[in-house]
């Protein structure tokens, strides 16, 4: 037995993860200098030597349930690689204008058949509310009603929504709560089906930066879209929507969450999946928003990202045959681990789904509904 697989051997053994076992969660190598590139860079190797092929899994979301209750990155010594991207993302500001764009490119934009494939008929991409809901298209629009229900929409208001996918929530408001829609995106695709599928409604989708925006807007929500701001602009962010927001309006943060307070993302995942992204702690949207808002309602519902997920999964799953012409067996590889990976981390409890609900001070409080 080689150190480096002895090592693994030690670290997987904390999280009752053996290797070549027969149990689902269980790690089935097919070469031995996994061990080796895992050991030496961490997360980015042991998701690149699955794409690969280096190593397989029957249940990914468990083995990656068990190494993150487990706590096992906290064990494995912090490389090169990882110190220099914490350095970089401290000293520059890596979502600044100029770089605004390149999550539409990288990731919204690779292609709008895989995406309708994969989510519910709304094309909703942020997690879903299940309280009461028996599938994905349920628990998507109860998410979309929550959220209308809790910025108090009404006939007539005008609503900014930042992030607005391909418009899920923008038609939902509309149709549902006959109100206007000024939606904002930074992917060129979403914005061109978006605008197809908001036809004949008093909706407006552009291609545009949050920094950019004017004009003044009875309540301003954003899902799914504050993990890609990054740290250092959180404060534009919030005075940014205090700039659009009326003085009697509502704020609604919907947003993944981080237990501790960071500063760049896993590596793997800033790489092949959510470019220059980061996830925000309590203390950090905190802190970005004193002095702007009064904090309303926090409403955890971080579990629910993982039925999410896993919906997401399997509807991947049977669309496969009608993708794989058009996305390679590595690409395969990469969205199966990204999604199950992601759920796993949720039911682990690794990360939240937080709405937050805002509002101007000195505005009366308003009555928000969090189900």
């Amino acid at each position: 037995m080689n150190h480096y697989k002895k090592v693994a051997e030690g670290l997987l053994n904390h999280a009752d993860i053996a290797i070549d076992g027969s149990r689902p969660w269980d790690m089935q190598v097919h070469n031995e200098e996994l061990y080796r590139r895992v050991l030496s860079d961490g997360s980015l190797g042991l998701g690149e030597s699955y794409m690969d092929g280096w190593w397989d899994c029957k249940r990914l979301d468990e083995f990656f349930y068990r190494a993150i209750k487990a706590d096992l990155e906290s064990k494995i010594k912090t490389d090169i690689r990882t110190i220099l991207n914490l350095i970089i993302a401290k000293t520059f500001n890596l979502q600044s204008k100029s770089r605004a764009f390149l999550i539409g490119e990288r990731h919204y934009d690779i292609g709008n058949d895989l995406f309708r494939a994969m989510l519910d008929k709304r094309m909703t991409y942020s997690c879903g509310y299940w309280k009461n809901a028996k599938n994905l298209d349920d628990a998507q629009e109860a998410k979309l009603d929550l959220v209308c229900k809790k910025t108090g929409l009404k006939p007539g208001m005008k609503v900014l929504d930042i992030g607005c996918g391909w418009g899920s929530l923008a038609k939902f408001a509309a149709e549902r709560y006959g109100v206007e829609v000024v939606g904002i995106t930074v992917s060129k695709e979403q914005v061109k089906l978006g605008r197809e599928l908001c036809k004949g409604l008093p909706v407006e989708l552009r291609l545009q930066d949050y920094r950019d925006v004017g004009g003044k807007f009875d309540a301003v929500i954003s899902i799914g879209m504050f993990e890609h701001v990054s740290y250092k602009n959180y404060r534009t962010f919030m005075e940014t929507i205090h700039r659009c927001l009326k003085d009697d309006g509502i704020f609604l943060l919907h947003t993944i969450g981080n237990n501790k307070s960071k500063v760049n993302a896993d590596p793997w995942i800033n790489k092949y999946i959510f470019p220059l992204g980061m996830t925000p702690s309590i203390a950090q949207i905190g802190a970005a928003a004193e002095n702007l808002y009064v904090i309303e309602d926090i409403h955890n519902f971080g579990p629910d990202y993982e039925k999410t997920l896993m919906s997401w999964y399997q509807n991947f799953q049977k669309s496969w045959p009608l993708l794989r012409d058009k996305y390679d067996n590595r690409f395969k590889r990469m969205w199966d681990y990204y999604l199950l990976a992601c759920a796993g981390n949720y039911r682990a409890r690794g990360s939240q789904l937080w709405q937050i609900v805002m509002t101007k001070p000195g505005r009366e409080q308003p009555k928000c509904r969090i189900g």
